[in-house]
């Protein structure tokens, strides 16, 4: 019986330790994540007002001007970016997306991964150590597993000044980027999107009667402006995945925190039983031999 009450003690000891370490990762995420927070929701509007007047610019001057960026082409050559996070600990938010990733080459991209024209782009270190033991090293041609370390704007546009470089030199005719879209700490959105060509959006009515002035030329505009949005908007897809990935381990932290919690409960009534049944049995055995001395 003292075998299993020191077993039952030992058992608490490690579920508290782990608890203390639950609580402080979930303090530690919860950190992160305001500052992560604050850092998209700022960014937010000023992207995708951005992103509405590149699709609308691009397709009213489709015609008038070439825009390398958004030629569309066959789509024979696709480059699928997947942003991941370099630590685990996130409940199922790596898997999440490694999923949808196996999705759309299983579906959307079937043909291109017949013919090997479909490479991954992978940034964070659990997708790219995911798919480097089951993709050959062909197929994984890009990967990026610092970048969350400072997540500073210079640097993501390293990255997406190489996926527009490539673009534009046809080395690939399609860019399809897989991350998560922060909605808050308990939800995030996992999504594919098209990054190039750009996506063309039909201009609504207000927009189709603006008469824009480009200035100081439209061609100037082409060249420096359109790059500088796309640059804009990978590092909103950065820092949507960056706060997306403090909230749930911050999620997931607290989850376990309440588990180690609700096993603590159960252990301890375990051991306050067992506990009782040693002392019952040496009242028990204490009585009984009581007893023996008395008959004789």
């Amino acid at each position: 019986m003292s075998g299993k009450l020191k077993e039952v003690r030992s058992r608490i000891s490690s579920v508290q330790n782990t608890q203390q370490i639950t609580k402080a990762m979930k303090l530690v995420s919860a950190a992160k994540l305001r500052r992560a927070q604050e850092a998209i929701l700022n960014m937010r509007p000023y992207a995708n007002k951005l992103q509405t007047i590149l699709g609308s610019i691009t397709a009213a001057l489709q015609g008038e001007v070439d825009i390398k960026l958004a030629e569309e082409r066959p789509g024979e050559k696709v480059l699928l970016v997947l942003i991941t996070s370099d630590r685990g600990l996130a409940g199922s938010y790596n898997s999440n997306l490694i999923k949808l990733a196996e999705k759309l080459m299983k579906e959307e991209y079937a043909d291109a991964v017949a013919r090997g024209q479909l490479t991954l782009m992978t940034i964070g270190k659990r997708g790219n150590d995911y798919f480097e033991r089951r993709l050959s090293e062909s197929v994984i041609d890009s990967r990026y597993v610092t970048l969350f370390h400072s997540l500073s704007f210079k640097d993501v546009s390293a990255v997406a000044n190489e996926i527009i470089g490539r673009f534009e030199k046809g080395e690939i005719d399609q860019v399809k980027v897989v991350y998560s879209e922060f909605k808050n700490a308990a939800f995030q959105i996992f999504r594919d999107v098209q990054y190039l060509p750009i996506p063309k959006e039909a201009p609504s009515a207000e927009e189709q009667e603006q008469d824009y002035i480009f200035e100081p030329t439209l061609s100037l505009m082409v060249e420096e402006l359109i790059p500088k949005i796309l640059r804009t908007q990978f590092y909103k897809f950065m820092l949507d995945a960056n706060a997306s990935e403090h909230g749930a381990r911050m999620t997931a932290m607290d989850k376990a925190t309440e588990n180690a919690s609700e096993l603590l409960k159960d252990l301890k009534i375990s051991y306050n039983r067992a506990r009782q049944a040693a002392i019952t049995t040496e009242l028990t055995e204490i009585v009984s031999g009581a007893a023996a001395l008395e008959d004789l």
